[in-house]
């Protein structure tokens, strides 16, 4: 054999082996927290809903990706939603947001609006059709949210009593102090809302950024104790952490409890 030939057996022998088993979604159990949505028959979504949530930086886009990427191979279609993504008001929501002057109740109907909309136009016909719904957060950052900007927990528990129980929601926790280095690596400047400049935390940006993302983590914390979501280290590396999605999101597709 040829050193070039050696060489090539090698390198295919080093990769790690494409994982091809075809997981078949046995049905879940589905419920809405409150009110749901009027005239959906939950016994007709057959498919599966799994939400990643997580602060600006923690990496939630790219483990979705990588999880689109994973479930395609093993032949499951999928549709991704998030924040601001409705065709109805997500271009609206931004043009009132570049003002910095939005009220607490008004920034929180609006993307209340947005995500009511996808849930009714994307994400209940997705799992009608038995696909796969990624979700790049959902009510649980917007309550979160809201919570440290003074609103009442009961109003939005209300508010958002028309949304789907998720079949898994997972967490990915990074402390401030390195959200703001990602946060800066990546675009050089901190975003007005996300270090919670509209609630007088700090005249400084960079304290109030670090004072803001810990609220948020203290009252993710908080939520978990009644919507009991999976809080991930996402200090660890990327491969390890979608590595650990992995196993649990194949967990919840044979309907077994995540451990």
């Amino acid at each position: 054999m040829s050193a070039a030939k050696r060489n090539e057996s090698v390198a295919k022998a080093s990769k790690p082996a494409r994982d091809t088993r075809v997981i078949v979604p046995q049905k879940s159990k589905r419920r809405f927290y409150g009110h749901g949505i009027p005239g959906v028959d939950i016994n007709q979504l057959a498919g599966k809903l799994i939400v990643v949530e997580g602060a600006d930086g923690s990496g939630r886009s790219t483990q979705i990706q990588m999880l689109v990427d994973w479930l395609e191979s093993a032949g499951h279609s999928t549709v991704q939603v998030g924040l601001k993504r409705s065709t109805l008001v997500s271009e609206e929501l931004d043009r009132a947001q570049e003002g910095n002057i939005l009220s607490r109740t008004t920034l929180s109907l609006f993307y209340a609006t947005d995500f009511a909309d996808q849930l009714e136009n994307i994400i209940l016909p997705a799992l009608r059709a038995g696909q796969m719904v990624l979700s790049d957060r959902y009510i649980y950052t917007l309550m979160a949210r809201d919570i440290v900007r003074g609103m009442d927990e009961k109003w939005l528990k209300n508010l958002y009593g028309m949304a789907l129980v998720p079949d898994a929601v997972f967490y990915l926790n990074v402390a401030p102090a390195e959200l703001v280095q990602r946060t800066f690596a990546k675009y050089s400047i901190l975003d007005f809302w996300e270090s919670g400049m509209d609630i007088g935390l700090s005249r400084d940006m960079f304290d109030s950024f670090l004072k803001y993302q810990a609220l948020m983590l203290k009252t993710f914390k908080s939520l978990q104790s009644t919507y009991g979501f999976h809080i991930i280290d996402a200090h660890r590396p990327v491969e390890v952490i979608n590595a650990d999605l992995r196993k649990k999101i194949g967990a919840v597709l044979v309907g077994h409890h995540i451990e």
